[in-house]
């Protein structure tokens, strides 16, 4: 017999796998005679209250053996068949290369950056060096900017698709199965570099391909349909006919939003936010979160992991919020070219750093850019570009990043001293609010002040922000038609993912590449 139950535990019931047995043996008023086994089927954490739940959805096999679902995928080999030409190897691209193995198509992907190994010492040059390589850093390279800042996995995105096969796909290339069970899944940095190469090898495997330091730099069109890319490999630049392109080249690449605008390929400015990093230490959200004294703290995470938080505030009829939440990471730099500071965060698997840091962010819309009108729609852009100079140039024009006190932030004093923070190329005490202007300076300040008073304990001077956090999303949209993808005016252009502004994260990014491999199969057959 198979049951499904839904229950609501303690955290040493949930976590502890002899004791969640005996809580279903108890509710199931089973017998020492019976057989049973326990398949986890969703997770969530309560701590609303000051007793702290979790709520459980298992499967309770009694008197039968355990029955666990295998995972497979029909990947069919295309080493033959018609080539789909995709740009980039993140969430997007490697899920519509994926996708277009099912479908039967060769996927070909020109990534302008290096493998997951490879990047790792330009990441190491950035951190311990101040040295930005444009095409190999945090944003660019095998697996996106997904893959060394963090790896979460929650998405609101489910209308877009399946998220749960996103998520089995990911078990298959070698993630933990609890990121099919917890609510907020996450997989972390430390793992994500192994799966990203398990998936390249399967595309190669089944006759795809993946072509590492290849930039995109032209597009060539005839009557509005593509005809050909150009691409600039190991400094040669080799033209490429094709008539289908999926354009996934993630929210950082400022150099394509160029490269359409000077072709007057249609591109939209659209909302984004920018804001800070903000750090405090890990125990002290633990504590707030799961309402216990600094020194009940390592009781209670005896069996709960490092605590997170969400927060929204509406100042001034705008949004300020949190955004891309650690626990138990580490503020990165995140910068992909000269004369800028960027900031992002990141956690490992167990998320066991000291500390935790958060995206705080403003939203910013049409009336922000103005300044920067006759850049039309690159405006955003320019003034992302502004704010990440104004970092850079604050910080000492280097990747040191601009910091401050939380407290004194809003209080308007330069701190004195910064405490111990997890960015490693360093930082410079500074007045933050020069750094950032007024409107986001004033927007942040009012809504610290706030967060302050629905989280006792947030707002202290034992925490600091790290400026600036402004890749939260493209500032420019690359239009598509609703049903088909591809671009308003070129046939052939699938524009994917975040970069085309269709995306907000890894799932719902990996999401959309299978919708544009599906969209490039249609077209391909018509």
């Amino acid at each position: 017999m198979i049951k499904t139950l839904t229950l609501t535990v303690s955290p040493s019931e949930a976590f502890s796998e002899n004791a969640l047995k005996e809580k279903v043996k108890e509710e199931l008023g089973l017998t020492a005679k019976d057989e049973l086994h326990v398949l986890l089927d969703r997770r969530s954490i309560d701590s609303r209250q000051r007793s702290i739940k979790i709520n459980l959805t298992v499967k309770a096999f009694i008197n039968e053996p355990l029955q666990e679902e295998q995972i497979t995928f029909d990947y069919k080999d295309v080493s033959g068949t018609k080539p789909v030409y995709i740009i980039g190897a993140g969430p997007a691209g490697l899920f519509a290369a994926l996708r277009c193995l099912e479908l039967g198509l060769k996927p070909i992907i020109f990534e302008r950056g290096k493998d997951v190994k490879e990047r790792r010492r330009d990441l190491a040059a950035i951190n311990k060096e101040h040295l930005v390589n444009p095409e190999s850093n945090y944003c660019f390279g095998e697996g996106g900017a997904g893959t060394y800042s963090d790896g979460k996995l929650y998405t609101r995105s489910h209308k877009r698709g399946d998220v749960l096969k996103t998520l089995k796909t990911l078990v298959y290339h070698g993630a933990d199965k609890t990121i099919l069970v917890d609510a907020h899944p996450h997989i972390g940095t430390n793992k994500l570099p192994q799966l990203i190469t398990a998936i390249r090898e399967t595309i190669l495997k089944f006759g795809g391909e993946v072509h590492f330091d290849s930039k995109l730099v032209d597009l060539l069109t005839d009557k509005n349909k593509l005809k050909a890319i150009r691409v600039i490999s190991e400094g040669k630049e080799k033209e490429y006919t094709c008539d289908n392109l999926i354009l996934a080249t993630g929210h950082s690449a400022e150099d394509i939003y160029e490269l359409l605008d000077k072709k007057n390929i249609l591109l939209e400015a659209k909302p984004f936010a920018m804001g800070v990093r903000v750090e405090h230490p890990q125990e002290l959200i633990d504590s707030v979160q799961y309402h216990c004294s600094l020194n009940d703290v390592k009781h209670a995470r005896e069996f709960l992991p490092a605590a997170s938080y969400s927060l929204v505030q509406q100042v001034n009829g705008r949004g300020v919020y949190s955004f891309c939440m650690c626990p138990g990471g580490i503020i990165a730099p995140c910068a992909t070219g000269p004369e800028s500071v960027v900031t992002n965060g990141w956690s490992p698997s167990k998320r066991n750093n000291p500390y935790a840091n958060s995206g705080i962010v403003v939203g910013i819309d049409k009336l922000d850019w103005q300044k920067f009108s006759s850049k039309k729609q690159l405006a955003g852009l320019a003034l992302q570009r502004e704010l990440e100079k104004s970092a850079w140039l604050a910080g000492g024009k280097t990747q040191t990043a601009p910091a401050q006190r939380l407290k004194d932030f809003t209080e308007g004093k330069i701190s004195k001293d910064l405490p111990d923070c997890s960015y490693q190329p360093g930082l410079a005490s500074v007045d933050m609010k020069k750094v950032l202007g007024d409107m986001i300076g004033n927007s942040l300040k009012a809504g610290f002040i706030a967060f302050g008073n629905k989280m006792k304990g947030y707002l202290t001077n034992e925490a600091l922000i790290v400026g600036v956090e402004s890749r939260t999303s493209t500032p420019v949209r690359i239009p598509r038609d609703k049903e088909t993808c591809q671009h308003l005016q070129i046939q052939g252009l699938f524009p994917c993912g975040e970069g085309a502004g269709y995306a907000g994260g890894i799932v719902s990014a990996a999401m959309d590449g299978e919708r544009c491999a599906e969209a490039a199969k249609s077209y391909l057959s018509a």
